[in-house]
């Protein structure tokens, strides 16, 4: 019974709840930017280096059966570091727009307290013995 009641208890922390909403919130959103990647920016690279695919990038390595040569798809590679690279810069700018709306609503400083009698009282026991010095 306490193995379940523990579990209870680590399924209903506030941490638990928020970290499965973001994981996925994130799946969607990861989702999203690969369409970004792979239906929009890609093509426009590929046109902008003359219309190469690079998924087509590829070496032939040789191998038995000439009606299925064994490739190196380096292109493949690229595409990836490509995809991960835009990946990372959008979620980066994401994470930076979160973080620049949770600074705007965090709470002004509280102003400082006003000074005590103590403090009232010596300040015009300092400006009193200013005043002694300049005579």
């Amino acid at each position: 019974m306490g193995l379940i009641q523990e579990f209870k208890e680590f399924v209903n922390r506030g941490n638990v709840v928020d970290l499965a909403v973001g994981v996925v919130v994130g799946g969607a959103f990861g989702k999203i930017v690969s369409s970004l990647v792979a239906d929009i920016i890609t093509p426009i690279i590929g046109l902008a280096v003359g219309g190469v695919s690079f998924n087509s990038l590829s070496i032939k390595l040789g191998g038995s059966d000439p009606a299925k040569p064994v490739l190196l798809n380096y292109g493949n590679f690229l595409q990836t570091i490509f995809d991960f690279l835009i990946i990372s810069f959008a979620i980066f700018m994401f994470v930076k727009a979160i973080n620049k709306l949770k600074k705007e609503e965090a709470p002004a400083p509280a102003p400082p307290p006003a000074p005590t009698k103590e403090e009232v009282l010596l300040e015009e026991i300092r400006d009193i013995l200013k005043s002694i010095k300049k005579l």
